[in-house]
């Protein structure tokens, strides 16, 4: 099967990895005892729940053209390939030690890479009155997770 995504199925995708990376810092922060750290962790989770409420909002503002798709879908499986491609695409689940910061630090950036990626993918097919601008935005903020989240790494290693 093929898959022709709207703006509307990307936006949920995008949700999707928000919640997971909030889910995944919120779970870090549980097994951290220092509390800078912890709370680093949890200054993270509450970016991604802003990013999530952001791309809500403009989902919400969408089209219904905009919305619209011509595949014939009478099964749901487009929404289930998306649902499926975010939960195993970025901040999925992986073994990891969760009692270590630096392992934390190192799983969180590569997954903030991998966001920063399917988000400049997804700019490319999501028309400039359809939030354009507000997934640039999105992805100045994700690269600024990749900044603090090295340096924390850096300061560990000192």
């Amino acid at each position: 099967m093929t898959y022709d995504f709207n703006a509307d199925e990307i936006f949920e995708m995008a949700e999707q990895i928000e919640r997971n990376g909030a889910s995944f810092y919120r779970r870090s922060a549980e097994s951290i005892a220092e509390p800078a750290e912890k709370k680093l962790l949890l200054d993270l989770a509450a970016m991604e729940d802003e990013h999530e409420k952001t791309f809500a909002d403009l989902r919400a503002g969408l089209s219904e053209k905009e919305k619209f798709t011509a595949l014939f879908d009478p099964e749901g499986e487009t929404a289930l390939y998306l649902r499926a491609l975010a939960d195993t695409r970025v901040f999925f689940e992986k073994k990891i030690d969760m009692s270590s910061m630096e392992e934390i630090l190192k799983k969180a950036i590569l997954a903030e890479k991998d966001s920063i990626v399917f988000y400049v993918g997804m700019k490319e097919i999501v028309p400039v009155n359809s939030g354009k601008t507000k997934i640039d935005a999105i992805i100045k903020e994700e690269m600024v997770h990749i900044k603090v989240l090295s340096s924390k790494i850096v300061a560990l290693k000192k």
